[in-house]
């Protein structure tokens, strides 16, 4: 019982210091923090993907911290009349539960979508292709930005600064495909990069082979878009028929009860 009354004033004691906003942020985004921790390594990205860039992961991950303390002292009063090693469980379970629902909601909008995502990145390439054909590739990433799909701005913005920093190397061009594991992202990073150290007398041939690859990307992308409407069709005609024929076995079965009587 002694373990169980230290466990409870443990869990009352951190809802009511850092249920205070200030106190909590401070206490999460600390570099020590063991909160901080145990955030998800891919979930400020998960959050761009849904929310886009005026989103901030900071004040949403502080968020579900204080949701899963508000959900924990919930249980906790529900449940003050019969104190015992089970209370602990479920309170504990309870904010673990509220603290991962948000991020599982995320994660599920981001693979349900992915598709559409991935489709995203060979039309923007084909808009960065065309400045590139006036510009190099440093000032026709800067320049592509404002048109961007709302989920690249933030990965081209950390590229562009690292470049202008003066990363002349793949680096940054890896740190964006990494940022967006789409399909193929990694391979045509890599053709940028090379169009970007190609000598002027080199563009267009470097220019030639980046349009092809995007074209390639373009092409099995509308493949994609095509195949996922036919097997959406398809799924439809099935429930239809199924419908239907279910209705009229039920009609059927009924006639023949009623001609039995």
């Amino acid at each position: 019982m002694d373990f169980v009354t230290i466990s409870i004033a443990v869990i009352i004691l951190f809802l009511i210091i850092f249920t205070n906003k200030s106190h909590l942020q401070k206490f999460i985004f600390s570099d020590n923090s063991s909160v901080n921790l145990l955030r998800e390594k891919d979930y400020n990205f998960y959050v761009l993907a849904r929310y886009g860039e005026s989103a901030d992961p900071n004040v949403l991950y502080s968020k579900r911290i204080r949701m899963a303390g508000y959900v924990m002292l919930a249980v906790l009063m529900l449940s003050i009349s019969d104190l015992n090693i089970w209370t602990v469980v479920k309170v504990l379970g309870a904010g673990f539960l509220m603290y991962k629902m948000p991020y599982m909601s995320i994660k599920s909008y981001y693979k349900k979508y992915m598709q559409q995502i991935d489709q995203m990145l060979p039309y923007y390439l084909k808009s960065l292709e065309i400045l590139c054909q006036n510009y190099t590739v440093p000032v026709a990433l800067s320049r592509s930005i404002e048109e961007a799909p709302e989920i690249f701005k933030p990965g081209l913005k950390n590229m562009i600064a690292k470049i202008d920093a003066g990363d002349s190397s793949i680096q940054p061009y890896m740190d964006f495909a990494m940022d967006y594991p789409v399909k193929d992202s990694m391979r045509m990073m890599r053709l940028l990069y090379r169009l970007s150290l190609g000598a002027q007398e080199n563009k267009h041939q470097q220019l030639l082979l980046f349009s092809k690859s995007v074209s390639s990307l373009q092409n099995k992308a509308r493949e994609l878009k095509y195949k996922s409407r036919l097997d959406w069709m398809e799924k439809r005609t099935m429930v239809m028929l199924v419908v239907t024929g279910g209705g009229m076995l039920v009609v059927l079965l009924f006639s023949m009860l009623f001609m039995m009587m």
